[in-house]
């Protein structure tokens, strides 16, 4: 039996501590398990009514192993695409790093990778006419580089 209460952090702390019960031989490996759940129930929820919708698929037990796999990949690569572009330090560019009160991380690396290309989708459709504003805005301009500079790391990835 083991008993853990995150302690207080930047004003914050757990509502209430974890009572686990292992047959691990310490506290630090029965946390550090039982903390991927949360990675865990992300998937599950992908998966089920988060975007994959399995359960509405009706597919048949063979066709549903083979779209498991698939999603399996899919999963995959846009885990590895997030943390390329985290480890770039592109991610600024795909998502909003920071939130008020917020002590845990805003986004996964598999969502970092999902949206990661849907944003370089929306900046190659409206591209003609920010260059246009730009030329309105001059002082812009330095951003507007470095935008383009993401586009093309993140892009290179993929």
């Amino acid at each position: 039996m083991a008993a853990y209460w995150k302690r207080k952090y930047r004003g914050k702390q757990e509502d209430k501590p974890w009572y686990l019960l292992t047959n691990l031989p310490d506290l630090k490996s029965a946390i550090g398990v039982y903390s991927q759940r949360y990675g865990i129930e992300a998937m599950f929820k992908d998966c089920k009514t988060g975007g994959y919708n399995l359960e509405g698929s009706q597919a048949s037990p063979d066709k549903l192993i083979a779209l498991i796999i698939l999603i399996a990949l899919v999963m995959t690569s846009a885990r590895l695409q997030g943390k390329r572009t985290k480890l770039q330090g592109q991610e600024k560019y795909v998502c909003r790093l920071q939130e008020t009160g917020r002590t845990r991380r805003r986004h996964s690396n598999f969502w970092v990778g999902l949206y990661g290309e849907n944003w370089l989708i929306g900046i190659d459709s409206c591209q003609e006419w920010v260059e246009s504003m730009l030329s309105l805005v001059r002082n812009k301009q330095p951003f507007y580089q470095k935008g383009l500079r993401a586009v093309k790391l993140i892009g290179q990835a993929l």
